[in-house]
């Protein structure tokens, strides 16, 4: 995950990789997830901005602690979950690993 932001500006470009996402247990429509996740991540970023960014670019090899999920959450839900749990990472409230 990578953050662009000059200093005390808004971030310019916010880029999301995830190499792998393996979700056990759930048989959700993978594009539908993604495509739920991209509109979610996108709201929150617009609404709360990256507070982890703040004093510059950032870069995230691994977020981790994502809570655990019920296996029966809708395509769109479980995008909208995922989101929300990177999100709480990037505002400094989740787990950031190397």
């Amino acid at each position: 995950m990578g953050v662009n932001s000059a200093a005390g500006k808004e971030p310019s470009a916010i880029r999301v990789d995830i190499g792998e996402l393996v979700l056990d247990g759930f048989r959700a429509d993978p594009d539908r997830v993604s495509a739920a996740f991209e509109t979610e991540l996108t709201r929150l970023v617009r609404l709360h901005g990256v507070p982890l960014a703040a004093r510059g670019a950032l870069a995230v090899d691994a977020l981790s602690g994502l809570p655990p999920l019920p296996a029966g959450l809708s395509a769109r839900r479980l995008g909208q979950e995922l989101a929300r749990a990177v999100h709480e990472g990037l505002s400094g409230h989740g787990e950031v690993g190397p």
